[in-house]
């Protein structure tokens, strides 16, 4: 038994290993949404065993991965306007059908980007205030309490080298204590909404660097049994 896997001879993750991270980490027979921008290529890494059903917010439930060249039809696209295929038994319906099975608690994992995330598991992604910013939190605060899991996907720095893991969000919140755990470029990391930040796996960083870089005490260390 080990404490968490530290990879500091590799780069960080690039932005397909880190959708097959998310991937690997969905249990079997999930419905899952996907959010827009880098979630959305997590469905291309998901393998028929799993037996993922992906919901989208606009009115569809058994998206396949995204579509190209000539299996582009488009009038089937995801939230993000971004063509896509059908798996077989897949259903349309209202939109209003579609958030009312993100608010009753009917998906078991939602996977969106965000802006910042605190070690309590607040989620800021839908605003940074910025003048030439345009804010749309869209679907994001229904499927960040209406999921039973929360996962996030972001470069774990902004491009200023900022954290983008912090003790409190400074942005405005889409949900309070509901990010279950993020995958980032330098690291997997679990959250616990009373206890704080468990890394899991690191990469291209030692965890003592990963600490000093967020500024940032990270709690405990789950075991990983080899």
């Amino acid at each position: 038994m080990t404490t968490a896997r530290e990879y500091v001879d590799r780069k960080p993750l690039t932005r397909a290993e880190m959708a097959a991270a998310v991937a690997r980490d969905i249990p079997v027979g999930s419905i899952v949404n996907l959010g827009i921008g880098l979630p959305t290529s997590v469905a291309g890494y998901l393998h028929p065993d799993q037996q993922v059903t992906l919901h989208t917010e606009n009115g569809m439930l058994g998206m396949g991965p995204e579509a190209h060249g000539e299996d582009i039809d488009p009038d089937l696209i995801n939230a993000g306007k971004i063509p896509v295929t059908e798996l077989p038994g897949a259903a349309y319906f209202h939109h209003a059908d579609s958030f009312a099975m993100m608010r009753g608690g009917h998906l078991d994992i939602s996977v969106m980007g965000a802006f910042q995330v605190s070690s309590r598991g607040d989620l800021a992604n839908w605003s940074t205030g910025a003048p030439d910013a345009v804010p749309a939190v869209g679907g994001a605060m229904d499927l960040a309490i209406g999921a039973k899991a929360v996962y996030i996907m972001m470069p774990l720095f902004a491009k200023d080298g900022t954290p983008k893991f912090v003790p409190e969000c400074t942005y405005p919140l889409t949900g309070k204590r509901c990010v279950s755990k993020i995958y980032s470029d330098l690291a997997i990391i679990g959250i616990d909404h009373e206890q704080g930040a468990t890394v899991y796996e690191t990469f291209g960083i030692s965890l003592a660097d990963l600490a000093r870089r967020l500024d940032m005490p990270l709690l405990k260390q789950t075991p990983v049994t080899v």
